[in-house]
């Protein structure tokens, strides 16, 4: 009896593998981020969004290791997520912080993701092409929460009582950082390489811990993207995995973002560079979002001594010079014209940004009214004797 109870002991101590504290963080650490890595690969990147095709040998993998460690089904997942970007930062949107608030998508993420997968109108509309074979019929699906009651029981046959505490980071782990960090941080707070038309955010440069999700604004403008970063100094872990596997031939890369050509020394805009700028607005205001940070450099001292602007306006009018002029608000629409009486540089800077996203609107013109419109655009802008913006134009005009 002595014997049995000190086995017992011993195996609710160590388990079957006798791994130390610290080893058995490392383990936790390792199986969570190939969770991140499923998620990311198969569920978003594969399956909602098409941007790559997967061999069959790593896309079953995914399917299980999502069974056992998270419940999800794919259908679900690749529905909601394909409705939050329909719909995205609107009163339809599944977990937008901007519509529920930070506080309920960030604490209660996994809640709004449980109650749309109850919708059989979103499943219907936008759970298309997910798999319909027999094991997600029989298993993934119809027995979703077995998996994780199977994790469970093998965690503690692995590591005694701790495996309990494995069990409950792993439960936790998408909740937290794709339900609260991406669904709401995401939303809310960082920062913008590309104004895209919602308020989604790259919360960090380095997109390792969840995967390369991070990098959130860059994929809410090239959705279609298998590659998430964007900048030189970004990295997303995902995309690494992605061509690895593609090395091997268990992946190809199907939609990357449009990468920009140039035609030098081109005397003048026309319907090749028409095309060419509205297939790469985003590229294109990026761009001109870097002409006016110059253009405030160059104004700033002006404001500060001669205007005698306080620092606390020109902080805020900074940020909105940066901002998409149709989404300001009355107030802040205010603050430009009254900046705008101080610096005629940056008033032009901002008036020539609006009328270029109307080339973006074009329904109501035709191709030759549009390229005219470029064409006096670029002339306009090469002949404000504002270096900044005749730097861009000279830019804008050569893309091919």
């Amino acid at each position: 009896m002595e014997f049995s109870l000190n086995a017992v002991l011993q195996f609710l101590d160590e388990g079957l593998t006798g791994l130390s504290a610290w080893q058995t963080v490392v383990y936790t650490l390792i199986v969570t981020h190939i969770t991140i890595a499923s998620v990311t690969i198969y569920l978003h990147r594969h399956q909602a969004h098409r941007a790559l095709e997967l061999h069959a040998i790593p896309s079953h993998f995914f399917r299980f290791w999502l069974w056992l460690t998270t419940g999800q089904v794919t259908k679900e997942w690749a529905a909601i997520h394909r409705k939050h970007h329909a719909k995205c930062d609107t009163e339809e949107d599944p977990h937008s912080p901007v519509t529920r608030g930070i506080k309920k998508v960030f604490w209660e993420g996994a809640e709004l993701y449980r109650a749309e997968s109850k919708n059989k109108e979103t499943l219907a509309k936008y759970g298309h092409g997910t798999p319909d074979d027999w094991i997600e019929r029989n298993l993934y699906t119809k027995y979703s929460w077995q998996g994780v009651a199977l994790l469970l029981i093998v965690n503690v046959m692995l590591f005694g009582a701790k495996g309990i505490t494995v069990w409950a980071v792993q439960m936790l782990w998408i909740p937290v950082t794709a339900a609260g960090i991406i669904n709401g941080i995401g939303h809310y707070w960082g920062y913008r390489n590309f104004d895209c038309s919602d308020a989604a955010t790259n919360i960090l440069p380095w997109g390792i811990l969840i995967g390369g999700e991070e990098l959130h604004n860059n994929h809410h403008t090239y959705a279609t993207s298998a590659k998430l970063s964007s900048k030189w100094y970004e990295f997303d872990i995902g995309w690494g995995y992605i061509r690895a596997m593609e090395m091997v031939g268990l992946a190809k890369v199907k939609k990357m973002p449009p990468k920009p050509k140039f035609a030098k020394n081109k005397a003048q805009a026309d319907f090749e560079t028409l095309q060419a700028v509205i297939a790469n607005r985003y590229d294109v205001m990026a761009k001109y979002a870097a002409s006016v940070k110059h253009a405030w450099a160059e104004e700033v001292e002006h404001l500060k001594h001669k205007a005698q602007l306080e620092s606390g306006f020109l902080k805020s009018a900074r940020k909105l010079m940066q901002r998409e002029p149709a989404k300001l608000e009355a107030p802040q629409q205010q603050q430009l014209v009254e900046l705008f009486q101080h610096s005629k540089a940056l008033e032009t800077m901002h008036n020539m940004r609006v009328e270029l996203g109307v080339i973006w609107e074009r329904s109501h013109f035709t191709r030759d009214e549009l390229v005219q419109k470029l064409q006096d655009w670029c002339q306009r802008a090469e002949a404000s004797g504002i270096k900044a913006l005749q730097d861009f134009s000279l830019r804008l005009r050569s893309y091919a």
